[in-house]
């Protein structure tokens, strides 16, 4: 035994890498098949019965609603005339059995005759008082899956049984069937995954060069040797920027520590540009740095082109000797890192005057003594400059504070034989190398001029800001400290500064247009007034996103009344910047007041505004199946003053909080739906009990969420805010924005707080109707002194009216119960409920018809009409104006 053992661990340590990778993913394969061939054969049993219980129903309700059923069983021998009928059925249909059988359990039909007579074994009880019996159970024909269904005459009554079934040894016969087809199958999938794992452990083969593990340590090592032993730097990183590899000329030239290795590039304690260089991973091709006292040429590329791991590889040589060939080295180098720097710190935004004043910020004191930035008007409201001269301070960086140039903000209308003037108007830069020659400088403000030369400013240079062939602006480097004038080598570094910021400019300029364009669409489709309600008392606010945190967003909130007095209340977020996410807003809003004006449950409205955003992502992605192309969140709450109930269901918004009378806050417990577009089932809903004055408070991520702050402290802090007793929506709104908002929101945010309000007994009147024709007249005599009491006696007779209506249509074609209730709010409610889901449909009744009109004279008289399903039945409501309308103060 040990020599065997022996001899398998020898032919093991031979095999190559590709060799054992290949048995262990070939073992791997086998495992996962055989799981997968038992899981099968489970779910096929699993299935084949359920099959049988469907088809066992199936049958039994189609036997059980045949015609001539009554008939036959009504006849003096129901057996000679079912048996031929129900062995028919079963034998077309595929079930074991078929039988027919009284109310008791006495069978009337059987596949077997001589159980003809006898007592039907199982449940019947629960089908002999009008349901249905699915069971599992012990029979004559053995065990058995079946269903038992009522057989009932004209007036709903129970008159016989009906019952089928399948055997389970017919059901393990068909899984017996399949178990070859599922072997099969299997087999064929292991053929698969083993062809697959070969051509795996093929490629690995290859990429090793067949080499064993012994080898391919020699050959690490020899790589290794000949890396350390080149007289150039070399450092790898992966992607993070982490050094992962750095040679001994590349330790020696950048002084890096033993221990180097694993530190961010930023760790190092490299130069500036250097550390940046290789953190940022870009692709640089002699770039020279100065590294203490030597100047290196750095090389940088990715690893990742050729398909390699993420990272860079970097080369370092030393140049130092170049410093040597002429005096001007330094200059050149000092402009060059100062040209690099630019790149950096300027245009950290898309704020036009931002990206401005970091130019000045930038140019002094490495370049100017004081740098002024002036833009055409237009520019700084998104447009394209216009023609003249006429430009806005927007920049001013100086030394010193107290000289006379113009401050910024101030309308500049330069004449034209200024440098400004010239350089924007020719698009050239202009040097004024002696400001105290007065050669036409100062033709602009004489006094003004004199005052310059006086403060020491003797030279200047005007750049215009040119991007994308649009000369923007013009900027101007002023010197006042350093006696030497500007030169034409200081020309081309301006030039190159001010292109720099120009096209970052533009960029601001053109977010600031879109920016414009979305927050004038977004406040279009948002709410511009409250509709008014009694149900809750509401306030809001709405924030647009900063411009130069991306732009508006697409959140979105409304208040939507609701028939019955109730209101809806609706928070939501596109996810996105810009145009796009404030158009989508904009649809998504109205899909939500489309699906209301249903009347739908929270959770099928959220279902229904899914699929919608699905349909979206379909149209937007050209039916590629690609990612999503919206993303959006939702939450909507139904609050009903009548019963003081709210009903909600959210799609991966946040939970909404919930104030109680004494002050106490907490987030309500609504179950967390995926985000809209994402999974196309239903969501849930939950329903809670709120009290007169309790408040509930809806909102948007951008209200908690902030870069200072986790999520879990800003909801902490919302929830901490909120609780404090006796404030109204209004001040409530105040207080959780003074507390939460930042000083530049990067994202929307929407708040909503409602308080509650109770429809009092005093103005809702309900009756329970009996399902006699005569209860409609007693209908009509309490309505009628119902609105006597409110007042109403005007509108008593078309009340009377429609009621009388709806009620002999429930009494008529709906089931019980039927209840009245009647509202007096903004306007007269009257509501009809009946235990049936069927929809009543208006239409118009030829002159010899004796029916059809109640509801075209319901649509009449009512101002509007519809109807609403509940979990018992549905609703059919209407609405009558009110004359005198309903204050807040008579609830």
């Amino acid at each position: 035994m040990a020599g065997f053992l022996g001899r398998l661990r020898s032919a093991l340590s031979v095999r190559t890498v590709a060799r054992q990778v290949f048995s262990l993913q070939a073992a791997i394969v086998v495992l996962l098949v055989v799981a997968a061939v038992v899981a099968l054969v489970l779910q096929s049993r699993a299935d084949s019965e359920r099959e049988a219980r469907n088809r066992s129903l199936a049958v039994a309700e189609t036997f059980a609603n045949a015609p001539g059923l009554e008939e036959a069983l009504a006849g003096p021998d129901p057996t000679a005339v079912l048996q031929p009928r129900a062995e028919e059925a079963r034998k077309a249909s595929g079930v074991d059995f078929l039988v027919a059988m009284t109310t008791d359990g006495i069978r009337i039909t059987h596949p077997d005759p001589a159980q003809i007579g006898k007592r039907y074994i199982g449940t019947i009880g629960p089908a002999a008082a009008g349901g249905i019996v699915r069971e599992t159970v012990t029979g004559t024909l053995g065990p058995s899956t079946r269903a038992v269904v009522p057989v009932t005459d004209a007036e709903g009554d129970v008159i016989a049984l009906v019952s089928a079934g399948v055997t389970l040894e017919a059901v393990s016969g068909v899984v017996d069937h399949q178990l070859p087809l599922l072997l099969g199958a299997a087999a064929a999938a292991l053929a698969v995954a083993t062809f697959g794992t070969a051509l795996v452990g093929r490629r690995l083969r290859r990429q090793t060069r067949g080499l064993g593990p012994a080898e391919m340590t020699r050959m690490y090592e020899h790589h290794d040797a000949v890396l350390h032993a080149v007289r150039e730097g070399v450092l790898i990183l992966d992607g993070d920027g982490r050094l992962e590899l750095a040679n001994d000329e590349a330790r020696r030239l950048l002084g890096l520590s033993p221990d180097a290795e694993g530190l961010l590039a930023r760790e190092l304690g490299l130069a500036p540009d250097i550390a940046r260089l290789l953190a940022s991973g870009r692709a640089a091709t002699d770039e020279v740095h100065l590294a203490g006292d030597r100047l290196l040429a750095v090389n940088q590329r990715p690893t990742d082109p050729g398909g390699g791991p993420s990272g860079c590889v970097a080369t370092l040589r030393d140049t130092t000797e170049l410093q040597t060939v002429t005096g001007r080295a330094d200059v050149a180098q000092e402009r060059l890192k100062l040209l690099f720097d630019a790149g950096l710190e300027i245009g950290t935004s898309l704020d036009v005057e931002r990206t401005s004043q970091e130019l000045a910020d930038f140019a002094v004191p490495r370049f100017a003594d004081f740098v002024t930035v002036d833009l055409a008007d237009p520019v700084l409201r998104g447009e394209e400059p216009s023609g003249g001269a006429a430009m806005r301070r927007v920049a001013f960086r100086g030394i010193r504070d107290d000289t006379p140039l113009y401050p910024p903000g101030k309308l500049i209308h330069f004449v034209p034989s200024t440098p400004q003037s010239l350089g924007y108007g020719s698009g050239e830069t202009v040097l004024e190398a002696d400001m105290t020659a007065f050669s036409g400088w100062q033709a602009q403000d004489p006094e003004r001029a004199r005052r310059l030369v006086e403060a020491g400013i003797h030279s200047m240079i005007a750049a215009p800001l040119r991007a994308r062939g649009v000369i923007l602006g013009v900027v101007t480097f002023w010197r006042s400290r350093k006696p030497e004038p500007f030169e034409h080598d200081d020309v081309t570094l301006a030039e190159q500064l001010g292109a720099r910021a120009a096209v970052t400019i533009d960029n601001a300029r053109r977010f600031t247009r879109e920016h414009t364009l979305a927050v004038a669409l977004q406040r279009s489709l948002l709410p511009r007034a409250l509709p008014e309600q009694n149900a809750l008392d509401v306030a809001h606010r709405y924030l647009p996103a900063h411009a130069g945190s991306g732009g508006v967003g697409g959140d979105w909130f409304d208040v939507i009344p609701l028939p019955g007095a109730r209101v809806a209340l609706v928070v939501g977020d596109v996810v996105g910047h810009g145009l796009h996410a404030a158009a989508t807003m904009g649809r998504l809003r109205t899909a939500v007041h489309n699906f209301s004006s249903l009347d739908l449950a929270p959770d099928e409205l959220l279902w229904r505004l899914d699929e919608l955003v699905t349909r979206i992502d379909q149209d937007e992605s050209g039916g590629g199946g690609g990612a999503p192309v919206t993303g959006a969140t939702c939450l909507y709450a139904l609050y009903d003053p009548g019963t003081q109930l709210c009903t909600m269901a959210r799609a991966g918004h946040l939970e909404p909080v919930i104030v109680r009378p004494d002050g106490s806050a907490a987030f309500a417990a609504v179950p967390g739906g995926p985000p809209l577009g994402l999974s196309g089932l239903p969501f849930e809903t939950a329903e809670i009990q709120l009290p007169e004055g309790s408040g509930l408070v809806l909102y948007t991520d951008g209200l908690v969420e902030d870069r200072t702050r986790d999520i879990d402290e800003g909801l902490e802090l919302l929830r901490r805010t909120l609780a404090h007793p006796g404030r109204t929506p209004e001040q409530t709104c105040s207080a959780v924005l003074d507390a939460m908002l930042p000083e530049q929101p990067s994202d929307d945010i929407a708040l909503v707080v409602a308080r509650t309000r109770a429809l009092g007994s005093a103005r809702t009147a309900t009756w329970d109707v009996a399902s006699d024709p005569s209860a409609v007249g007693q209908v009509r005599a309490a309505v009628a002194r119902t609105m006597a009491e409110w007042g109403l006696e005007e509108e008593s007779f078309t009340t009377e009216l429609i009621l009388s209506e709806l009620v002999t249509n429930a009494i008529r074609y709906a089931a019980e119960p039927v209840r009245v209730r009647l509202i007096r709010d903004r306007a007269l409610i009257c509501e009809v409920s009946d235990g049936s889901s069927t929809a009543p449909h208006l239409r118009r009744a030829a002159t010899t018809d004796e029916g059809g009109r109640g509801l075209f004279l319901v649509a009449q008289f009512a101002d509007r009409w519809g109807t609403r399903y509940t979990a018992d039945g549905k609703v059919i409501w209407t609405e009558q104006p009110l004359l005198t309308g309903t204050s807040d103060n008579d609830r």
